[in-house]
């Protein structure tokens, strides 16, 4: 009798086994069609829940000027932004077009084409002077000869720039739609706001909420401080280079803004103008520009400090390092989700160190100053 119950219970527990075993796999498989369904949006919709949490104060400053009509407030900022992305992309791609011309032209008739020699400048360049001498005067003195010599390089080059064009102008083509998202988001910000808080609750606890406020404040102090100061610095050396009349001036100003993102110095591009400038510019002028670029190029030491961090209580150096290693780790976007969770990190590391020693149980929820009475309307949108 007692060998038929454990033969039952036995029985009763493998097919208890092989019945989870099943739902696990049925729920598996669907959670993985599921992510291959929603992946191609995913970082469309990312974008746009961080321009709306970026956007909202704003839309709710312009909501009041409207009399109340958010939906209309969010079309007008993201019909903006849609704008702010255009223009500067018809410049720039105006400037790669003229560029693209003379450089046909140049490749279909060579011979007729000549460009002043190097002076003596240039060789007194240390390190790469006598190299830059020798190929700029290869192509004044003999452009087909050398167009026939760089010419493996030449192709490498338009194919990887080709390249670089084609992802830019996705990435344009993305972000309007993520702007448009966010317009969606940002005219529904109330309930969406409310489902934030009740999923915040549910996953984290009672800090779930204080948390919500922490990432939105976290993703606006990112946007000032790093993106804000990157398109401020751009725009500084981007006007020396078209007052000045720099052949590219518009490519130039692009790769500053990608690289003033990337946090790495402006000047990285900026040196190889200055060089440029001196060689063909009369000492004044050459002078007031390589000033002007170089005091826009360092622009970022003083601001960064003056944008990044507000709104919140966390150091600006952790959320700089975040910011760093999260686009290092995940691109762009990694600037907002690695600020974040560093910032999330700190704030567990402070309230544990404020715990008393015997203490076994998570304090309150840590408080989160705002920047502004907007944030503070709408705290977790």
């Amino acid at each position: 009798m007692d060998k038929q119950v454990e033969d039952q219970k036995r029985s009763i527990f493998i097919n208890n086994m092989v019945e989870s075993a099943i739902r696990i796999g049925l729920l598996f498989v669907l959670v993985v069609w599921t992510y291959g369904i929603i992946k191609p949006f995913i970082i469309p919709v990312l974008w746009g829940a961080i321009i709306a949490v970026a956007l909202m104060p704003l839309t709710l400053k312009l909501e009041r000027r409207l009399n109340g009509k958010r939906g209309l407030s969010a079309t007008i900022l993201a019909l903006l932004g849609v704008a702010i992305l255009i223009v500067p992309l018809v410049l720039v791609m105006g400037s790669l077009y003229d560029g693209i011309v003379a450089a046909t032209d140049v490749l279909k008739d060579a011979e007729s084409i000549t460009l002043p020699g190097p002076t003596q400048k240039v060789a007194d360049i240390p390190l790469v002077g006598d190299k830059l001498y020798e190929v700029w005067a290869l192509f004044a003195n003999n452009m087909a000869q050398a167009i026939s010599r760089f010419m493996p390089e030449i192709k490498a080059g338009v194919s990887a720039f080709a390249g670089v064009l084609g992802s830019g102008l996705a990435t344009v083509v993305m972000f309007i739609i993520s702007l448009l998202i966010a317009a969606g988001f940002m005219a529904h910000s109330d309930s969406m706001a409310e489902g934030v808080r009740r999923v915040a609750i549910r996953v984290v606890g009672k800090n779930g909420e204080a948390w919500a406020t922490l990432t939105a404040a976290t993703i606006r102090s990112v946007l000032l401080g790093v993106v804000g100061v990157a398109f401020i610095q751009s725009i500084l050396v981007g006007a020396a280079m078209f007052v000045f009349k720099i052949p590219a001036a518009g490519l130039i100003t692009l790769i500053v803004f990608f690289l003033a993102i990337a946090q790495l110095p402006a000047l990285l591009i900026v040196l190889p103008v200055i060089l440029y400038v001196f060689s063909y510019m009369d000492t004044t002028p050459a002078t007031i520009f390589t000033v002007w670029v170089i005091v826009a190029g360092l622009s970022d030491n003083f601001l960064k400090p003056m944008l990044m961090g507000r709104g919140v209580d966390i150091p600006m150096p952790v959320i700089l390092i975040g910011a760093i290693g999260g686009m290092i780790l995940a691109g762009i976007i990694g600037l907002f989700l690695g600020a974040v969770v560093l910032a999330i990190w700190y704030e567990l590391f402070t309230t544990w160190m404020k715990m008393p020693e015997s203490s076994t149980e998570m304090g309150e929820a840590p408080a989160v100053s705002r920047a502004d009475d907007s944030e503070a309307e709408s705290p977790k949108t």
